[in-house]
């Protein structure tokens, strides 16, 4: 459904499951967890995956907790896209690299639900493409001594929120690591 003529295919993103994001995210362990399986069906489908890891003041390139997580492993064929800002899409070669592989629809996973989840579900659909949020594969950490939600609220919500999201052309929604179709 995308609006990107000539683009059938999809893509499985992994945004920022780093050690300093995710150390003491919500369901950090069942979120990694489920996004190995999906790493495990989109290869065994040649589906493409692209890593994305964010860098910042706390996330130094090449520091600890800048690093992927130990449990996940990138294979060398496939991308890694380097950001500084929430999008994905913002000032990276991501939209680049998946023009390349004819990709028009995005499965997005990864860290932090409320920060560069939202950001990379909202730039995909904004560029034309279909954005499937992963509702069991995305956390964020602690945030309510700042007034924000707890952290399965902001999960929950943003499951919520994006289940309904479309725009002319294109289409959000949220599924279960089981129930995702590349």
């Amino acid at each position: 459904m995308t609006t990107l003529p000539n683009r059938p295919n999809t893509a499985l993103l992994i945004v920022d499951v780093q050690n300093g994001v995710v150390d003491s995210s919500h369901n950090r362990d069942e979120v990694i967890a489920n996004i190995n399986t999906l790493l495990a069906k989109a290869r065994s489908e040649a589906v493409p995956v692209v890593w994305i890891q964010h860098s910042s003041d706390e996330l130094k390139p090449d520091s600890a907790p800048w690093q992927y997580v130990p449990e996940l492993t990138r294979e060398a064929t496939e991308p890694l896209v380097h950001k500084r800002y929430g999008d994905s899409f913002e000032d990276t070669e991501l939209e680049s690299l998946l023009a390349e592989r004819g990709v028009g629809r995005v499965v997005v996973t990864g860290a932090q639900t409320d920060a560069c989840i939202r950001s990379t579900l909202h730039g995909a659909m904004v560029r034309g493409y279909d954005a499937t949020l992963v509702g069991d594969a995305h956390t964020t950490e602690d945030l309510t001594e700042y007034g924000a939600p707890a952290p399965e609220q902001v999960v929950s919500h943003t499951n919520l929120y994006w289940s309904w999201q479309e725009a002319p052309g294109r289409k959000g929604g949220t599924v279960k690591t089981t129930d995702v179709a590349f």
